[in-house]
């Protein structure tokens, strides 16, 4: 029996002495669990491009469980993507129970232990990230041990080990560990909490060990590249807050990992984040600043896509919800390293004033700016900078735009039945960087959005979108209708039109209904390719047509 199944029988026999101990006081017991199913039955529509299916119907399907109690909590996840949805890896597709664990907790102490499947984060996520994000198909939980300490007071501690999720493979090729401290020093000040300050300090470190090695040839030769078996991650950290004031300083380096996402150079990767805000009654602020550069960093050398990825580097670039905002959305660059700025401001004119009228006006801008660094290549091996340090950067220095948007938002309500919200946006994409070609995409975007109430049961919204672009597929109209019958249904329509060069009309009609703990939503009709990108990860998702059904339940 290997390693890892040593410890996955372990955490089952573990799990299911939690549920024999629970059953000793169900007062002290509590269930909970969701069900969420997402299934297309497919059409295939060749205006669009959608391809066709071998399966009648596409799902993915996950099933949690989790028990709770005052010393042990412990909880499952079946997972069904046999058939899954358009756009994920050919890894991607299984079923079974891919996450269990067993949290033993001792309360007096400050002290929990955790067995099997674990989600956690250092700081930023700078050097170590695990989170499962179901549109993207990312789970890269880690299975193995985790402790934390909370028992010093102003202080708290945590180690973990294991290996990495990847889709259904938890290969042995290599091994994680890390510990994360911060220490508050405002515990020990009765002062800076009078004076509403607090100060934190932190450091991570994370260590990765192939345990096994591909061989990895230099092309054209007979050149083994001779790989490092260890790699090290720090990351260090300072929070300081004021009143309303609160800034953040964060820097980390990993050491030499040559990977297929850096080329197979040898250069060593670091990442600077600042970060300041302020918040009042009625006024906001907060800007960042980042630079990363071969910040990476894989559980698996030679893979590519969204998985296996042991950090995650925040993308500093606004997360649009509205369709047409979306179409152009920013990937971090990670392997190539990025200087990245954003700015978010807000103010809220008040009641009774010139600008605020009867019932107030927020209005907020928010602008992104991301940039290349500037490499200058060293020199090539047998024309190639695999086994080489790849390039060489001064830190202040840029290189061509990556991305910018510039927005601003007006949110009125012109009376207590109806509320308007307003966006213009200047957006900046260069396709080539982000998607592989297309050159420099620069659009304007219009949206209007209405809400009107008729009653407390009856609420109509209404969206207008207009993209403009001389480049790529041209202009874009979008439009929608919702109709809100509180509190079970809600019927919607929508069409995003390309009016540019395709002609091609991707509409949808849903309607969705909810009761207690369950929210069905049933729809029809056409979805356009294109990618989906949550905090800066991207996943390209082919177009498709048909019957969308989503089913979700709580308890």
């Amino acid at each position: 029996m290997t390693k890892l199944q040593t410890l996955s029988a372990a955490c089952i026999a573990l799990a299911c002495s939690a549920m024999a101990y629970a059953q000793d006081d169900w007062k002290q017991v509590s269930f909970h669990g969701s069900i969420q199913s997402d299934i297309l039955i497919p059409q295939e529509d060749k205006a669009i491009n959608t391809g066709s299916y071998d399966d009648w119907a596409l799902t993915n399907t996950y099933a949690d469980l989790s028990l709770y109690s005052k010393y042990l909590d412990a909880g499952a996840r079946l997972e069904f993507t046999e058939y899954p949805l358009p756009g994920f890896e050919p890894e991607f597709k299984g079923w079974g129970v891919p996450n269990f664990y067993l949290k033993l907790k001792l309360p007096k102490s400050n002290i929990d232990l955790t067995l099997g499947d674990i989600y956690d984060q250092f700081g930023s996520g700078l050097i170590f990230r695990t989170y499962e994000e179901r549109s993207l198909g990312i789970d890269n939980s880690i299975r193995g041990a985790r402790l934390n300490m909370n028992a010093i007071k102003g202080v708290q501690l945590k180690a973990l080990g294991g290996v990495q999720r990847r889709y259904w493979d938890w290969s042995t090729d290599s091994w994680l560990a890390g510990a994360d401290v911060e220490v508050n020093f405002d515990q020990y000040s009765q002062s800076m909490r009078d004076k509403n300050m607090a100060w934190m300090v932190g450091a991570s470190y994370v260590l990765l060990d192939y345990t096994e090695q591909s061989d990895i040839i230099v092309p054209g030769t007979n050149y083994k590249l001779n790989t490092p078996s260890t790699v090290h991650a720090f990351d260090a950290r300072t929070r300081f807050q004021s009143g309303n004031y609160n800034i953040l300083a964060e820097y980390a380096w990993r050491s030499q990992d040559p990977s297929f996402d850096n080329g197979y150079i040898y250069r060593r990767g670091n990442a600077v984040l600042l970060s300041a805000s302020y918040s009042a009654k009625g006024v906001s602020a907060l800007i960042q600043a980042k630079r990363s550069d071969n910040m990476s960093f894989r559980s698996q050398r030679s893979i590519s896509g969204t998985s296996g990825f042991i950090n995650n580097m925040p993308a500093f670039a606004y997360q649009h919800t509205y369709a047409l905002p979306a179409i152009y959305p920013y990937a971090t660059q990670a392997a190539k390293g990025e200087w990245a700025f954003q700015g978010e401001f807000g103010y809220s004119f008040r009641r009774g004033t010139a600008l605020g009228g009867r019932y107030g006006t927020k209005l907020k801008l928010n602008i992104s700016h991301i940039r290349a660094l500037d490499k200058d290549p060293v020199a090539k091996i047998n024309d190639s900078y695999m086994g080489t340090d790849g390039y060489k950067t001064s830190f202040f220095k840029m290189g061509e735009m990556y991305y910018q948007d510039i927005n601003v938002q007006l949110e009125k309500k012109f009376s207590s039945a109806f509320k308007l919200n307003l966006m213009y946006m200047n957006q900046r994409y260069n396709k080539t960087v982000i998607e592989g070609e297309g050159g420099m995409v620069k659009s304007n975007i219009f949206v209007a959005e209405g809400k009107l109430q008729f009653n407390n049961r009856l609420t109509l919204r209404g969206e207008v979108q207009y993209l403009s672009t001389k480049q790529d597929q041209g202009d874009w109209t979008y439009g929608l209708l919702e109709l809100s019958v509180q509190p079970y249904l809600m019927f919607t329509v929508s069409d995003m039109w390309n009016n540019g060069s395709t002609d091609n009309h991707y509409y949808m009609a849903s309607v969705t209904g909810t009761y207690k703990s369950h929210r069905l939503m049933v729809g029809y009709g056409c979805t356009r390719a294109g990618y989906n990108c949550s905090g800066g990860v991207c996943r390209f998702v082919p177009a498709s047509k048909g019957l969308n059904i989503s089913y979700n339940f709580n308890f």
